[in-house]
């Protein structure tokens, strides 16, 4: 049963919004520099391929942190963590505009994501501890909220670097961050609430941080979830280290075309959460995990198709749309039915899911890198394979109920 208001001395319509903002931090922070990427590469003058792989090192980052964060989370108290996590992004944010070099670049963006995890590590676990069976539901209505960030921040992005420098971007996340910061610190409940099945105690929390991997990897059924999750990651992760280039070089749109087309993809993601809020409750998560993956497998293909055929532009937005809302949809309720398993380890299971989606999503750089062939073709085939892995996944699961 999910958690009353009363309960927990804060009201959901209030916590919900608190919630969305400090896991919007790490979308911000990706998406909002990727216009400036080019004037990146001039500035430090540098390749663009080591600028792109300020992208691959920000995930990196941020799977680490999840990594030691993840089991903080189910014993340290929640605000401590957030207080951290985001105190230490706006500090990392203050610093960037002032680096001279690449190199100090790429070390101040991994901090700045190591650090920012401890943060954003505790909300999945309060949305399962305050809806209960419902937790998909909660899920997508955060991630729902949580989208405006991404929405608009490519075309913040190029508004602030059009109006001032790359810098201003950095300074524009570091106020973010400052009001973030001070909500928490007055808004945010300082008391985890953990509800264990009848007849358990609370001495897993004393567990160590190996023991409650332990707990979590050695579920074979949730660990298909967690491969479906983390290669439905793969899929998005390519998807936002390509677009850039699929867009603005391939094509050879506008930055203000690029931030629309951005936009509309986005929107997408929120379509999709959208959905699953309103069906989600009735269907179950694992019936709209089904649905989303039928969409994204065709969806993919089309796509796969349009740039080996290198078709128009139009062609790959019309099949991007349909691809990236699904994706959502996959990772919003397979991440539902692996915290419903561990409902005392939400903070080791947020980082088992986390460090291995952020791990593998660092890894899609330097797998189009190896690719690269000047083409959009890498792309939406890596896109499609990873759309299929997860088929596979969710087929044996589906083949395992049957018998």
């Amino acid at each position: 049963m999910p958690l009353a208001p009363a309960q927990l001395n804060v009201s959901l319509k209030l916590l919900l919004p608190l919630l969305a903002s400090i896991l919007a931090v790490s979308p911000l922070a990706v998406d909002m520099y990727l216009p400036a990427m080019p004037t990146l590469a001039k500035h430090f003058n540098t390749p663009m391929s080591m600028v792109q792989n300020s992208l691959s090192i920000y995930l990196l980052g941020y799977a680490l942190g999840l990594i030691l964060f993840g089991p903080m989370a189910d014993k340290y108290l929640r605000r401590s963590l957030v207080l951290l996590g985001i105190g230490g992004f706006f500090i990392a944010s203050l610093l960037l505009p002032f680096v001279s070099s690449i190199e100090q670049f790429l070390t101040i963006r991994f901090f700045q994501a190591f650090v920012s995890s401890a943060a954003t590590v505790v909300v999945p676990g309060a949305v399962r501890e305050y809806y209960g069976k419902d937790t998909a539901k909660g899920l997508s209505y955060v991630s729902m909220i949580m989208m405006l960030a991404p929405m608009i921040a490519p075309s913040i992005g190029s508004v602030l670097l059009l109006a001032h420098s790359w810098q201003l971007i950095f300074y524009v996340l570091a106020a973010y961050s400052l009001i973030v910061l001070v909500l928490v610190s007055y808004y945010l409940p300082n008391a985890n609430v953990v509800t264990l099945p009848e007849g358990e105690t609370d001495k897993k929390i004393e567990m160590s941080f190996i023991q409650r991997y332990k707990i979590v990897l050695s579920n074979g059924k949730a660990r298909l979830d967690i491969i479906s999750s983390m290669m439905i990651s793969l899929a998005f992760f390519a998807y936002l280290t390509a677009i850039p280039f699929v867009y603005l070089t391939i094509f050879g749109v506008s930055e203000y075309t690029f931030s629309l087309l951005f936009a509309l993809n986005i929107l997408a993601l929120m379509t999709a959460h959208f959905t699953n809020t309103r069906f989600v409750v009735r269907k179950g998560s694992r019936t709209m995990l089904r649905f989303g993956l039928t969409i994204a497998t065709i969806a993919a293909t089309v796509l796969m198709l349009v740039n080996i055929f290198e078709l128009p532009l139009i062609y790959t937005v019309v099949a991007i749309f349909p691809l990236m809302g699904s994706i959502s949809m996959v990772a919003v309720n397979s991440d539902a039915l692996i915290l419903t398993k561990f409902p005392a380890h939400s903070g080791t299971v947020t980082a088992v899911i986390g460090t291995l989606r952020w791990g593998i999503g660092a890894l899609a750089g330097p797998i189009l890198a190896f690719f690269y062939d000047g083409s959009s073709k890498p792309f939406a085939l890596l896109m499609f394979f990873a759309v299929l892995l997860v088929l596979s996944c969710q087929l044996m699961i589906w083949f395992n109920d049957k018998k």
